[in-house]
């Protein structure tokens, strides 16, 4: 078991599936859980069979050079898009993802469409069932990618599996969109490694080789991380400075 994997898949996930669980929720308090966790059930089972399906077949080709250049690109380009609004929500220039926000719009919109008599409600169920679908698809990617990366599968598995659970039981236990968990900063730690793992795989490709191996992924994200910190200031001070001019030439507008 790689323990680095464990987390980097359980955090990956993790935030898909609270993402999914706020649709979920609401689904099940205006439509019937009935539906609702029924959709969601045939989801995971069809995110299950993809993960069964690619992962097994795909762990045989990881040691080829240009398939690792494939997986390494897009681990590389997925993560930069994760880590690009991480940093825009740090500084201030993209709004943040709130669940609870999220959950009232959901709520809203379940509420709007007339509910059935029918013992099954299918607007409920395909409500549920594309949203986890859809962050289940982010997620097994996830899982894949780090699987593959660190050659070992089952540790991402792990990883995901034990993020699943978390989540369902907090989902049941709270009632309520898990609106505290800093979804950013989940998001930001993940993007940081996806775009690590990736580098480094694209070197691997290209026949790169590595200081020290598989440490050189720490390096790499290390120099990421403080690449990230000063992109987050600069931004920061630039949206501050927009904000202090668009205040004074709202003040000298209204003195005048």
């Amino acid at each position: 078991m790689n323990i680095y994997v464990i987390v980097a898949s359980f955090l990956g996930t993790a935030v898909e599936f609270i993402e999914a669980l706020t649709v979920v929720l609401a689904v099940g308090v205006v439509r019937g859980w009935k539906s609702s966790l029924s959709g969601m059930t045939v989801a995971l089972l069809v995110l299950t069979a993809m993960v069964t399906l690619f992962g097994v077949p795909l762990m045989n080709l990881v040691n080829l050079g240009a398939f690792q250049l494939c997986i390494g690109i897009l681990m590389l380009l997925f993560g930069m898009r994760w880590l690009r609004k991480a940093i825009l929500r740090y500084s201030g220039l993209k709004a943040l993802h709130l669940e609870d926000k999220a959950y009232t719009e959901e709520l809203n919109r379940q509420r709007s469409h007339a509910k059935s008599n029918n013992a099954m409600d299918w607007f409920g169920f395909v409500t549920s069932f594309n949203i986890v679908l859809l962050e289940g698809i982010e997620a097994v990617f996830i899982v894949l990618t780090f699987g593959l990366a660190a050659h070992s599968l089952l540790s991402s598995i792990t990883g995901s599996i034990i993020g699943l659970v978390m989540v369902v039981l907090a989902g049941i236990l709270l009632r309520k969109p898990l609106a505290t968990i800093p979804e950013n900063t989940m998001k930001f730690v993940v993007g940081l490694m996806l775009s690590g793992f990736g580098i480094f795989w694209v070197g691997e490709g290209i026949g790169v080789n590595w200081w020290h191996a598989d440490v050189s992924i720490l390096v790499i994200c290390l120099g990421l991380l403080l690449v990230s910190f000063i992109s987050v200031r600069l931004l920061s001070n630039k949206h501050n400075q927009q904000n202090r001019d668009k205040s004074t030439k709202k003040a000298v507008g209204e003195h005048v």
